[in-house]
C-alpha cells in the first residue's frame, strides 16, 4: 500500500511529510519512503500556536487554528504525493498525527488529556484519501501515556542483531527508545520523553531576538557562549527528569511559558544572551544523558539521532561527550531519512490500524494492553479500498 505520513512537533516550524510503501505485518513488516519533504508553516503560525497553548490562549483561536492546519495538512499530502511522481488516486492512506499541542501529566506521571490540532475532515475531503488521524487518545484510554508512538516503529525496524541500541529523537521534546538486540528473546524496550528537546532553546532565541530568529542556527549562539553550570544544575533537579518511566511530557511543561521564567532567571544572573543559550543548550544535553544514566537498561553501544536538534553542532558535539563510549550515528548510517522518520512512524501506524492491528507495545507507553489506534475517516477511496482489502479485490 502506498501511505502518506504527516506530523508537526512540538517545534511547530512546519509539517514533515513522506510517502511510503508499505507491505506485509509484523514482525515482517516492510516500510520504505519513496518521497518526503517539510512543509513549512507561513510567517507566523509557529507562534500562534506556541500563544494558542499560553495561559493568555483563546478558545476562537484554538478552533480556527485547527481548521488552517487542516487545509495546510492536506496541501502538504497533495506536495509529497507529487514529490513522488503520483496521483492522489494512486494512494491508499493518509496518516495524519496533526500539530502536537497539548499533553496534561499529573505529579503522579498520569496522563489524563492529550490534544493534536488539525482537522483530519479537511484532509480527506480535500485530497480524497481516507485519513487516519488522533492516535494517541486511545492508548491514553487504555492506562499509557500515548507517547512517545515512534518506539513502536524502531522496535520493528532498528533493532540490532547483536548489542543494545537507543533511538534518541530530539524534536521540540526529546525522546529515546532503548532497543535490545535482536539476539535478546527476553528483555523488552523501554521508550520515554526524557524532557526537553529544541523547544527551550527555540523559545528563549525569539524571546532574546524580540521575534527576529526562531531558533539557533547552527548552534552558533550556544557556541560562542559559555555555560553557567550551577545554573544548569539546579535546572536538572526538575520533578520530571527524576520520574521513573514510562512518562511523557510536552510544550505544556517544557515551553514558552518556562523559556519565559528561564530567560527573566538568567538576566538575573547578568547572563549574556550567548551564556543563556548556551546553558539552556548545555540542559538539553545533560537532561538527555541523566536518562540513560538512570534509565538505561543496560550499556548502550549505539545511538542512533535523529530529529530537528541532530541539526545543531553544539548540541551534537554535546551528546557525543556526555554519552561516551557510545558509538553516535544517524537514521541514515541504517538505511532511513531522519527528516522523515516521524512521518514515517505515523505512515505505518495508519497502515497498521487499518489492516486492525495494535500500534503499540505496553512495554513502551505503559499501557495495559495493546490497542488498534486511531480513528479513520473515509475518504473518496474508501469503498474500494475496503473491497481492495478485505474482500479480495
Amino acid at each position: 500500500m502506498y501511505v502518506a505520513g504527516l506530523i508537526s512537533g512540538t517545534s511547530a516550524d512546519g509539517i514533515d511529510a513522506a510517502l511510503c510503501d508499505i507491505s506485509g505485518a509484523p514482525p515482517a513488516l516492510s516500510a520504505k519512503i519513496v518521497a518526503g519533504l517539510t512543509y513549512p508553516f507561513p510567517p507566523g503560525m509557529q507562534q500562534r500556536i506556541q500563544e494558542a497553548g499560553t495561559e493568555n490562549g483563546r478558545t476562537d483561536d484554538l478552533a480556527a487554528l485547527h481548521f488552517e492546519l487542516g487545509e495546510m495538512f492536506a496541501e502538504a499530502a497533495l506536495k509529497v504525493i507529487a514529490e513522488a511522481g503520483m496521483q492522489p488516486a494512486e494512494v491508499d492512506l493518509i496518516g495524519s498525527h496533526g500539530q502536537n499541542f497539548w499533553h496534561a501529566v499529573t505529579l503522579k506521571g498520569e496522563v489524563t488529556a492529550t490534544l493534536q490540532l488539525t482537522e483530519a475532515s479537511i484532509i480527506a475531503e480535500r485530497t480524497g484519501i481516507t485519513t487516519l488521524s488522533n492516535f494517541r487518545p486511545r492508548d491514553v484510554a487504555a492506562g499509557g501515556q500515548g507517547a512517545p508512538l515512534t518506539a513502536y516503529i524502531d522496535w520493528l525496524l532498528l533493532r540490532h542483531p547483536e548489542h543494545w541500541r537507543a533511538v534518541q529523537n530530539i524534536g521540540g521534546i526529546a525522546n529515546v527508545t532503548f532497543l535490545p538486540p535482536l539476539s535478546d528473546t527476553e528483555s523488552q524496550p523501554i521508550a520515554f520523553d526524557t524532557g526537553p528537546g529544541n523547544a527551550l532553546i527555540d523559545s528563549a532565541v525569539y524571546i532574546l531576538s524580540e521575534g527576529k530568529r526562531s531558533f539557533d542556527r547552527h548552534g552558533l549562539l550556544a557556541r560562542a557562549g559559555k555555560v553557567d553550570t550551577p545554573w544548569v544544575k539546579l535546572r536538572l533537579s526538575h520533578p520530571y527528569l527524576l520520574r521513573k518511566p514510562p512518562k511523557s511530557t510536552g510544550r505544556e511543561t517544557f515551553g514558552y511559558d518556562m523559556a519565559e521564567k528561564l530567560v527573566r532567571s538568567a538576566q538575573l544572573r547578568k547572563m549574556s544572551v550567548q551564556d543563556t543559550v548556551a546553558s539552556l543548550t548545555a540542559f538539553t544535553v545533560q537532561s538527555i544523558a541523566q536518562a540513560y544514566k538512570r534509565f538505561a537498561p543496560q550499556p548502550v553501544e549505539e545511538v542512533i539521532l535523529g530529529g530537528g536538534g541532530r541539526h545543531n553542532p553544539a548540541i551534537v558535539a554535546g551528546l557525543r561527550e556526555e554519552l561516551a563510549p557510545a558509538k553516535i550515528i544517524t537514521h541514515e548510517d541504517v538505511g532511513i531519512d531522519s527528516d522523515r522518520k516521524e512521518a514515517l512512524v505515523f505512515a505505518v501506524l495508519a497502515y497498521e490500524t487499518w489492516h486492525n492491528r495494535p500500534g503499540n507495545l505496553p512495554s513502551l507507553t505503559g499501557a495495559k494492553h495493546p490497542v488498534v489506534m486511531g480513528q479513520i475517516t473515509p475518504g473518496a477511496n474508501y469503498e474500494t479500498l475496503i473491497r481492495q482489502t478485505w474482500c479480495g479485490g
